[in-house]
């Protein structure tokens, strides 16, 4: 009996450079566990052509032509939610990172990294986990308060919380709670303030050492 083909993860790249559209492509052609889907060139084109392709990852860079990174990315998660987001950038100062992730890509990876990483990175960011590069992690760590106590957190906070590190948007949580999106963007709120932790990365990792969640 043939054994079932592995489905291959969708990518659509998005760069405003076709040089580096070209690269990646290049390198990852053959790959039996990813394909390059499309590509596109500016914000505009990404989201006509996630529509479309319905791409599992979704690798940006954060500086294009006509939308920054962070607007792009919220765009697309609440076009696409279930498509995971992947910046991809030559950036890695601090006001670039954080105004990125804080948009909720789930992995940062700068471009001098080698394609092998950027491979590792989606594979990563496909099946609900997080990846950065080592320059980009160490800015979140420096950036990121230490942690409040979880004692203050309302039931219905800790939910959203293991949700949000599971990397659902705030229409998804509503859905799963059977609450309306504004309630959850108020609980949202309202545990990261108590937590002193304004971003999804900061969430997911503190949930995590929380045993809230599994990797």
């Amino acid at each position: 009996m043939r054994a079932k083909q592995q489905k291959k993860i969708k990518v659509l790249l998005v760069d405003d450079h076709p040089v580096v559209l070209d690269g990646i492509t290049a390198d990852f052609k053959g790959r039996k566990d990813i394909t390059i889907a499309g590509k596109a060139t500016n914000g505009k084109q990404a989201i006509e052509k996630a529509k479309k392709l319905a791409p599992d990852v979704i690798v940006l860079d954060v500086s294009l032509p006509d939308m920054n990174g962070a607007e792009l990315t919220v765009r697309l998660r609440n076009i696409i939610p279930k498509a995971k987001l992947l910046a991809f950038s030559n950036h890695s100062n601090p006001e670039h990172v954080m105004r990125t992730v804080r948009a909720g890509v789930r992995g940062y990876v700068v471009k001098d990294r080698s394609p092998e990483e950027l491979a590792l990175a989606i594979l990563a960011v496909h099946a609900g986990k997080l990846h950065f590069s080592e320059a980009v992690s160490d800015c979140i760590l420096r950036l990121e308060a230490p942690p409040g106590d979880k004692s203050l957190l309302s039931v219905r906070e800790n939910e959203v919380l293991r949700f949000v590190a599971q990397g659902l948007v705030n229409k998804e949580i509503a859905q799963k709670l059977g609450i309306g999106v504004r309630t959850v963007e108020m609980h949202r709120a309202s545990l990261m303030r108590k937590l002193k932790i304004h971003t999804v990365a900061g969430l997911t990792r503190y949930a995590i050492e929380e045993g809230l969640i599994t990797l």
